[in-house]
């Protein structure tokens, strides 16, 4: 199975990356995880993205904030496809990383999930490599199915609140 590479761009965005990592070992897949700065490592971080591929990696995650360029630099720099975690800051709310994530020029696309939403990054991923791996594939399906049960119940339950009133 290819692995996830976790990327970074400062070790203060760990507590929303961690949610990415969780839901990787939830579904058993490899990854590794890494700080590089678009800004102050650029050398080492468009090196990792050029020899992702021939390193195992199928799917390449990237969470910043603020300027949030980690993200794009990756994606310019191979062809494995890159989720972007646009990660919440003191500025702007966590917008400004938001676009920056997501204002990609054609032919560099990264995918983005909300600010913060590092769980979803880490499913999307799973969701990728499950194109090329059917068990993988019907852990997700498991896990969808999981959900809507749990949604069945709350409807059961709040339906008996509601003919309660």
């Amino acid at each position: 199975m290819k692995k996830v590479a976790v990327i970074m761009g400062s070790d203060s965005d760990f507590p929303v990356v961690k949610k990415a990592v969780n839901k990787l070992k939830d579904f058993g897949v490899p990854y590794e995880v890494h700080v590089m700065s678009a800004h102050r490592t650029p050398d080492e971080a468009c090196n990792f993205a050029k020899n992702a591929r021939k390193n195992g990696f199928g799917v390449i995650i990237a969470a910043a904030g603020m300027a949030a360029h980690l993200a794009g630099v990756l994606a310019a720099n191979t062809t494995l496809p890159v989720i972007g975690i646009p990660i919440k800051s003191a500025a702007f709310d966590g917008m400004d990383a938001l676009l920056a994530t997501v204002m990609m020029p054609t032919g560099i696309p990264v995918a983005t999930v909300a600010v913060d939403g590092a769980g979803n990054a880490g499913v999307l991923a799973v969701e990728m490599l499950a194109l090329s791996d059917d068990a993988l594939a019907e852990k997700l399906e498991d896990v969808k199915a999981k959900m809507a049960q749990e949604v069945a119940k709350k409807d059961k339950d709040i339906q008996s609140k509601v003919a309660e009133l």
